[in-house]
């Protein structure tokens, strides 16, 4: 009788130790998938991903805003020296016509009127070479029919000698630069005589 309940207790120890080994297994197979499936979460995880890109993206575009800045300011540098320098060639051409003039004036006090009339002569020629060297060209169209977009009439007055609506006198030459209008040239158009001007 003593070794029968002694046997039942050693089956359910057996029993209870089977059943802790087999709880004890399934823990631990659940815990390397549960690993498993989070390292695969942490690789292919789209929050993540679209982090990384977010912060490639947002590098790209602060170097390209950098680069912008720069060039908008080399851009407004260059313009400002374009405004301050622009004329400095003009400017240094025309040092020499200047030099000319006092050379020609000093020459006319000492020599006479001949002497600075022969230098005013040789200022003005080089003058001329140094406008057309920047694309100064003058107007003058004595003769010519009348251009409101290049003269501007001062009167009319009639004439038989010109073409009515053609220039018969200029007052003042006109000049283009670069074929863009400087100033007009002032002038004196003619009209048809009438029958009083005739008779006079």
């Amino acid at each position: 009788m003593s070794g029968q309940p002694e046997r039942e207790d050693n089956e359910l120890s057996s029993e209870e130790t089977t059943s802790a080994a087999s709880e004890s297994a399934q823990q631990t197979e659940a815990a390397a998938e549960a690993e498993a499936g989070s390292d695969d979460a942490s690789e292919d995880d789209p929050l993540q991903v679209m982090q990384a890109r977010a912060d490639e993206n947002w590098e790209k575009y602060v170097r390209a805003a950098a680069e912008l800045e720069n060039t908008r300011k080399r851009a407004v540098r260059d313009v400002e020296n374009a405004h301050k320098y622009s004329l400095e060639r003009f400017a240094r051409e025309l040092l020499g016509v200047r030099d000319s003039l006092e050379m020609g004036i000093e020459a006319g006090v000492q020599s006479g009127a001949e002497a600075l009339l022969e230098g005013s002569k040789a200022t003005l020629k080089l003058l001329e070479t140094m406008m057309q060297q920047f694309g100064i060209a003058e107007l003058d169209p004595h003769g010519e029919p009348f251009d409101p977009e290049l003269h501007e009439a001062m009167t009319t007055q009639p004439c038989s000698d010109v073409e009515p609506g053609s220039v018969m006198t200029v007052i003042q030459k006109g000049y283009t630069l670069n074929d863009r209008l400087l100033r007009p040239a002032r002038v004196i158009v003619a009209q048809e005589p009438t029958e009083n001007n005739e008779a006079d």
